[in-house]
């Protein structure tokens, strides 16, 4: 794409979940990235994002309309409805999590079984009932797994977190070889761009603002089924990618 997004970041909006889980929790599937930093930019409603780090053991961040919350690889996060949740989100990497950057926290016998693992995550449909239906098992599933992880982290035991983690690289290591044209063409890209201009303002020259323009779509698709909620997202080539896995 000649005029990607800012960094080549990927953008979707989320309204949380509105279902509720087996602790009396509504929201979304808790799940981590492995190689791209999120951002949360809370433009309605009311809700938190849990967390757990190895850093930090759990967290639970509150969301609010003008709240920023970010955070980098390796964080579990969990949104949390608490009334109309509306949250932008910012993804690192561009298409990096569409394309399988995202292991969500099931079981460790289904983490443990690419093959049940993938069954787990996948939706049978875009739409629908049976759509609905299998996102919320989805999110179930992933908030039992959740559970376990963070009662042991509460006790002080980060085991079971660190054996997620190894989990986690084990299911995507088979995809990096994939994401690597992603990152160079997005943001590698992108920061070699600036690179450049910065080297040829320094000369006085200016030739790169001739190709100036201005570009503006609308979502591809709304109303999908994201790990946090339900999702609007942009079909960019080169900047994001529709998350045809949700």
């Amino acid at each position: 794409m000649s005029a990607p997004l800012p960094g080549g970041v990927g953008l979707s909006h989320i309204s949380a979940y509105e279902w509720e889980a087996a602790d009396g929790v509504c929201g979304g599937s808790p799940h981590l990235h492995l190689a791209c930093t999120e951002a949360y930019v809370v433009t309605a409603g009311r809700g938190a994002v849990q967390t757990l780090t190895l850093a930090d053991g759990f967290a639970e961040t509150p969301l609010e309309p003008g709240s920023v919350v970010w955070f980098t690889p390796g964080t579990v996060h969990r949104m949390v409805q608490g009334g109309g949740l509306r949250v932008t989100v910012l993804m690192q990497n561009s298409g990096l999590p569409e394309a399988g950057d995202a292991v969500f926290t099931f079981p460790p016998e289904v983490l443990a079984d690419p093959e049940r693992y993938a069954a787990a995550a996948a939706l049978p449909a875009k739409e629908g009932p049976e759509a609905d239906a299998a996102a919320r098992r989805r999110r179930d599933l992933a908030v039992e797994g959740y559970l376990t992880l963070r009662a042991a982290a509460e006790k002080g035991d980060d085991g079971p977190l660190r054996a997620f983690h190894e989990a986690a690289a084990r299911i995507v290591a088979p995809k990096v070889k994939e994401w690597e044209p992603r990152w160079r063409d997005g943001a590698l890209a992108a920061a070699r761009r600036t690179g450049e201009q910065l080297t040829a303002l320094a000369a006085g020259d200016p030739s790169h603002l001739a190709g100036a323009r201005v570009t503006a779509t609308g979502p591809s698709r709304r109303g999908g089924y994201g790990m946090c909620g339900r999702r609007d997202e942009y079909e960019l080539p080169g900047a994001t990618l529709p998350y045809y896995g949700e």
